[in-house]
Formats: C-alpha cells, sequence, structure tokens
C-alpha cells in the first residue's frame, strides 16, 4: 500500500514528477517551488526529500557533494492508490457514486462530461 503524503510533499514530488530528466537535482525543485509560489527554505526542502525518502517515494545518489533524485513510485501509480482511497472514504468503493455526483452537483464543464461520456463508451466497446 502506497502511504499518505503531505500537500508539501505532493508539491515536491509534482516537481519531480514534471522532470523529464530521469534524476532530479536539488536546485531544480527549489526553482520548480518557487515557480509554483510555494517557496521554501533549504532544510524545510532537505526534510521533506528525506521524509519522501522515507516513504519510498523517492531514492537518492550522492554523486560529488550533491544528491541526484529518482522517484520510486509514477504519478500515475499514487493517483490511482489515492482515488481508490478516496472511493472508499466518501463512496464506499463506488466509483459510480463519485461520477454521479460530479454530474448532479454540476461539477463538470460541458467539455468535461463529453471526454468522460466518450471514455465510457470506448470502455464499453473494449469489454
Amino acid at each position: 500500500m502506497i502511504q499518505q503524503i503531505s500537500d508539501a510533499e505532493l508539491e515536491v514530488m509534482k516537481i519531480v514528477w514534471g522532470n523529464r530528466s530521469e534524476v532530479t537535482l536539488f536546485p531544480y525543485i527549489m526553482d520548480g517551488l518557487a515557480a509554483r509560489g510555494k517557496p521554501c527554505q533549504k532544510n524545510t526542502l532537505i526534510v521533506l526529500l528525506s521524509r519522501l525518502m522515507n516513504k519510498g517515494f523517492l531514492s537518492a545518489k550522492k554523486v560529488g557533494r550533491r544528491n541526484e533524485y529518482t522517484t520510486l513510485v509514477s504519478e500515475t501509480v499514487y493517483q490511482t492508490a489515492q482515488t481508490k482511497n478516496f472511493l472508499d472514504k466518501i463512496y464506499e468503493g463506488s466509483a459510480k457514486g463519485l461520477v454521479s455526483n460530479l454530474i448532479l452537483g454540476d461539477l463538470l464543464a460541458d467539455e468535461e462530461y463529453e471526454e468522460l461520456k466518450r471514455l465510457l463508451e470506448k470502455g464499453k466497446v473494449q469489454q
């Protein structure tokens, strides 16, 4: 089971996941946080990265005086686990309940509704 991560840890992971390079360096993460309007102190980021390593989301390889961070959990795997957790907690595992709420609560833009409809029809055909 994938552990929960804090909002601050998630911000760090979004930057790492968004990096096209296989490894991510500390300055890249610092710059990414600042660009997202979430600047943080060097020591705070060190703590967040350490926590993410302890939770199994990142690994670090020491190269000279710097660490190269590599993701161990993909964004898709994390999103799927969190969606399942949300479904179980709020909708007792019912995806239908979630989708109904999105539609009946008018929480989808027209184009999102049409895309969802296309995805459902496509899935129906593949079965």
